[in-house]
């Protein structure tokens, strides 16, 4: 759903009513960089990092006390990497909504079968979707225009038409960024050419949350600053940033080298989107165990 342009205080505060009105309270995201955020630094988000899935999850928390996220994210995963090291964690979080974005490193990297790869996405849904929260998977974007990419999308557009079989056989959403045609627009990708660039990330967002037909207060083109914390909050933060972070970056530099099995997810526990990281297996929610 398009949610009007916010023309003043009054259209804005309309919004963020209707934003109430969305049924999901946790919400886990699994996938690659794409989904970590790479592309979109921001020094106050875990890892340093924020991305679409961090701004749905912004947009999401909006009047919604108690709301929970995580994201288990890990640049450059492969889709079996994905479903074998995600899917366990993810649905240890009980969540009720999950968006699942994988297959991207083994089209590009490793020119894999799409059918082979859907093949794996349909088990891996169809395990995610049993436990009855909302699956959003993804139709990858159009790289036709893009120089040694471009040679990939004949092998993208077979693996997005078996995404939407897989969403009709498991009632999941698909998120189309292949439909995003404000993709092909330079600023939309990080220098790279490989990840997208805040501006990107922002307007995947938007596409996100009008696919879930959720009201929210994005607007195209302006990338919403993320909000300012209080004091106490700011400096929770800190602490955990230099415990979590800080200290494995200067120890990863020393060594000169990230061994791939030493990356981690960014926001591994579930929890507010904003303020202090939740400590090490706890969850926000109804059902919080002690």
């Amino acid at each position: 759903m398009n949610v009007p342009s916010a023309e003043g205080p009054a259209q804005a505060g309309f919004v963020e009513d209707r934003a109430r009105l969305h049924p999901w309270s946790r919400y886990v995201a699994l996938g690659d960089s794409f989904t970590e955020g790479v592309g979109d630094p921001e020094p106050r988000s875990p890892g340093g990092l924020r991305g679409w899935a961090d701004r749905v999850a912004e947009e999401l928390s909006n009047g919604h006390e108690g709301f929970a996220y995580a994201n288990l994210a890990i640049r450059g995963r492969l889709l079996h990497q994905i479903l074998d090291e995600q899917v366990g964690p993810a649905l240890d979080l009980r969540p009720d909504l999950i968006t699942l974005n994988a297959g991207g490193n083994d089209l590009i990297f490793h020119r894999s079968d799409p059918d082979k790869l859907a093949a794996r996405m349909d088990a891996g849904v169809e395990l995610l979707a049993s436990t009855g929260a909302m699956v959003v998977i993804f139709a990858g974007p159009d790289w036709g225009a893009t120089p040694v990419l471009g040679r990939v999308r004949g092998r993208v557009a077979i693996f997005n038409e078996n995404m939407r079989t897989i969403a009709v056989r498991h009632d999941a959403v698909i998120a189309d960024l292949w439909a995003l045609r404000q993709l092909a627009h330079p600023q939309m990708w990080d220098p790279d050419r490989l990840h997208f660039s805040a501006l990107g990330q922002h307007t995947i967002a938007m596409m996100v949350l009008d696919t879930l037909n959720v009201p929210h207060t994005l607007q195209p083109m302006t990338p919403k600053d993320l909000p300012g914390r209080r004091w106490r909050e700011a400096r929770a933060d800190d602490i955990f940033w230099a415990r979590e972070h800080l200290a494995p970056w200067v120890l990863q530099r020393l060594k000169q080298r990230i061994a791939q099995e030493e990356l981690r997810a960014k926001r591994p526990a579930a929890g507010p989107v904003f303020g202090a990281r939740m400590p090490p297996g706890t969850f926000i929610g109804n059902d919080a165990q002690d």
